[in-house]
């Protein structure tokens, strides 16, 4: 039998220059981290492989230096073709000093563009990114000055408008398992998500590239569980055993192995402890009050995920159907360098069948994040200056979620507030506005969702805003706020004012419970 099995160094030689190099990973969950390091290794050694054109989905890296990272040398890549950013400080260097060419393009979009790679199509056709910086009417997805190509089309399709990204080659494509045996058969049984692994593979094959994937288990053929199976040994290659798992392929940044990860057990999560009283908590439980029992809710990182912990303090964890974009699906998303993980998840799906759902307007309600708004409610959280960290699944999931809640506080930089006795006061405002002229990417489009008729809110812990179709409309003050000088003096416009502001419910300005159950069912 001719076993796949070869070398770290072997793969590497695989990589030509100027190759097209696809790889999996969500965070630090599914990344191939030590033929990374060595793709770096052999570069800083020999100036090879170089001019590559780097390909990914989801955001791979730790801030500092894993996954992407140890592509952020200049030379090594020519071009980055990713959904987001924010993990690789490296690689946005390398983007505003203008030394590769950068695309972002949305999570989502990516891992369907694998799959119509693979069925040789001529490309993603999809409505996710019409009117955002996406959009080839405003950058087309373009993050600096030296990238000139476009590669997103604007293309019509029975007098309705539609993205067209198109189908290209892909050489290497790099991916992360558990397990493999002599004929290339994957399995992923430890794994904290499946990834795009399949996909990847198959649109490899279907350009006639090739197909790495790193294990850290060896099994004879014929000794796998045909069901357990995600990847077959038709669309892969060479095999990787990885020297040292604990340190190169651990489940997540933060986990060697975890069984609630990989779905194998569940555990007791009622002794959470409550969130202290802040505007973290303010702004959850304003946003907690938008849930209906049994909704399938998406969370964004950061403010969002204070959503949860307010439905468990407030007994009501079990209404809620939590999802995650990497594929868990049910049970509670992981937090921090382990995001994209879940815990008692109900189900673990690959992710793009988890973005075939959003996109299909599978998602009831998303809580997302709140950086930058202006008077149409476009939303900006891609790019601010130098800080570039891209769209992620933002766009997929805000442009085709039936209810969209951004959460984050009014202003930013240094904001003091003294919460307490059912009211809210400002101590020192924060430095930075939210609320601006104009936003300096747009990565949601209030537009575009007034169009389709989607229910859009804006919570601080201040005010609350609804998107109408010709803007941003005040609907709520917090108890103790004064409307001119703690929020019309704070913003760059003037928003729409409600003909009946209320004010934000006093409860959530309080310690104790805040009885959501009977207010959501109200």
């Amino acid at each position: 039998m001719n076993s796949k099995l070869i070398t770290v160094e072997q793969a590497v030689e695989m990589i030509k220059d100027g190759n097209t190099v696809a790889t999996t990973g969500f965070a630090g969950a599914c990344v191939p981290e030590e033929i990374l390091i060595a793709i770096e290794k052999k570069f800083l050694e020999t100036g090879k492989p170089k001019d590559l054109t780097s390909l990914f989905a989801a955001g791979q890296g730790n801030w500092k230096d894993g996954a992407i990272m140890h592509f952020a040398h200049e030379g090594l890549l020519k071009r980055v073709i990713g959904g987001h950013f924010d993990t690789c400080p490296g690689l946005v260097k390398l983007m505003n000093e203008n030394k590769l060419e950068a695309y972002n393009f949305p999570q989502g979009v990516i891992c369907h563009l694998y799959r119509a790679i693979a069925a040789k199509k001529p490309g993603e056709i999809t409505k996710v990114g019409l009117k955002t910086y996406i959009d080839p009417r405003l950058q087309g997805g373009k993050m600096n000055n030296v990238t000139k190509e476009d590669l997103v089309k604007l293309i019509h399709i029975n007098d309705e408008e539609w993205l067209l990204y198109p189908s290209m080659k892909i050489d290497i494509a790099i991916i992360r398992a558990t397990t493999a045996d002599e004929l290339g058969n994957i399995t992923m049984e430890d794994e904290a998500i499946y990834s795009e692994g399949l996909e990847l593979a198959q649109a490899a094959k279907a350009t006639g590239g090739k197909v790495i994937v790193q294990v850290k288990n060896f099994v004879k053929a014929g000794t796998l569980d045909a069901q357990e199976v995600r990847i077959p040994g038709t669309v892969v290659d060479a095999i990787v055993v990885c020297s040292d798992p604990e340190k190169y392929h651990r489940q997540t940044w933060l986990e060697y192995y975890s069984p609630v990860y990989a779905g194998h057990i569940k555990v007791p999560v009622d002794s959470l402890k409550p969130m202290e009283l802040g505007e973290r908590k303010v702004i959850g439980r304003r946003a907690a009050m938008e849930l209906v029992p049994g909704a399938i809710t998406n969370l964004g990182i950061g403010m969002p995920e204070s959503v949860a912990s307010i439905a468990a303090e407030e007994g009501m964890g079990d209404q809620l159907t939590l999802t995650v974009e990497a594929g868990p699906t049910g049970g509670i998303p992981a937090p921090g360098l382990s995001f994209g993980a879940g815990i008692n998840s109900w189900a673990i799906l690959n992710q793009t069948s988890q973005f075939d759902f959003y996109n299909g307007g599978g998602l009831d309600v998303t809580f997302l994040g709140l950086a930058q708004t202006n008077q149409k409610g476009d939303v900006n959280v891609s790019k601010f200056g130098p800080k570039i960290a891209g769209c992620g699944g933002f766009i997929d999931i805000s442009q085709n979620t039936k209810k969209v809640i951004y959460c984050g506080t009014f202003t930013a930089g240094g904001l003091k507030l003294k919460i307490g006795d059912g009211k809210l006061e400002i101590l020192q405002e924060g430095k930075v506005k939210k609320f601006v002229k104009n936003v300096e990417q747009v990565t949601f489009s209030g537009e575009y969702a007034a169009e389709t008729g989607q229910t859009v809110l804006y919570i601080t812990e201040r005010a609350v805003f609804q998107l109408t179709k010709d803007g941003l409309m005040l609907t709520e003050v917090a108890p103790g706020i004064d409307l001119e000088k703690d929020i019309l003096a704070n913003m760059d416009f003037r928003p729409i004012l409600s003909k009946d502001i209320k004010p934000m419910d006093a409860s959530i300005f309080s310690d104790g419970l805040i009885n959501l159950k009977e207010k959501i069912l109200k």
